[in-house]
Parts: structure tokens; C-alpha cells; sequence
């Protein structure tokens, strides 16, 4: 299982890396989203895959018998799944308001875009 979950990560980073490096800003939103989920994907690889009881005890507070999984790493996944999520939406609205304005998302074109919108005090 985690020769298969590596292999997933592997795809999953090769295609954050391709769409980072293409010239549009839908691409590089989604570049980033994949490279969040890689990145968490081997966070949850490097604890270990283990078929372990989930970290929860019982009401009356007895301690479970046998191997309990590390709360920890499902902590951070947790927390880079929301703040992965928090960057997409910022993403996305940042694209969306470059393509209103603009009128397309080619990284090269807007670095080449006509300066004539800019303020007389530039």
C-alpha cells in the first residue's frame, strides 16, 4: 500500500511542477493545489501506513489494548488541508480578478501589458 501511495505522490508532485510552469494563472493555481496535496500525501506516508485503532478512547477512559495511530500527522494534514484550501480560494479570486481586468490569464502577456493604465505619477 505505500509503494502505491509513493507512486501517487510522485505523479501528484510531476504534475504540480508541470502546471507551475505553464504561462497561465489557472494552471498555477492548480499547480499550487496539487503541490498542497503531494506535500500532504507525503506527510501521511512518511508517519507510516499502519492499520493501527484510530487514537480515540472509550467514555469510561480505559485504555485501548494494542497499537494506537499517532494523532500528530493527521493533526498537520488537517491543518494544511484547510489552509490549502484558504490559498485556492484566495487563488482563484485573485485569477478571477486579473481575467476581469484584463481580459486573459497569460503570465508573459501581463508581464508585457500596456503601462498607459497606470497612475501620471509613475
Amino acid at each position: 500500500m505505500e509503494t502505491g501511495l509513493i507512486l501517487v505522490t510522485g505523479v501528484l508532485y510531476a504534475a504540480a511542477i508541470y502546471s507551475l510552469l505553464r504561462r497561465s494563472l489557472v494552471r498555477l493555481a492548480l499547480g499550487l493545489v496539487l503541490l498542497g496535496h503531494a506535500t500532504n500525501l507525503t506527510l501521511f506516508v512518511a508517519n507510516g501506513v499502519s492499520r493501527a485503532l484510530p487514537p480515540l478512547l472509550p467514555e469510561d477512559g480505559t485504555p485501548l489494548a494494542g497499537p494506537l495511530s499517532d494523532p500528530l500527522p493527521q493533526a498537520f494534514i488537517l491543518t494544511a488541508i484547510v489552509i490549502n484550501f484558504g490559498m485556492l480560494a484566495l487563488l482563484l479570486g485573485v485569477v478571477h480578478r486579473t481575467e476581469r481586468e484584463v481580459g486573459r490569464d497569460d503570465i508573459e502577456a501581463l508581464r508585457t501589458e500596456d503601462p498607459s493604465h497606470e497612475s501620471p505619477e509613475t
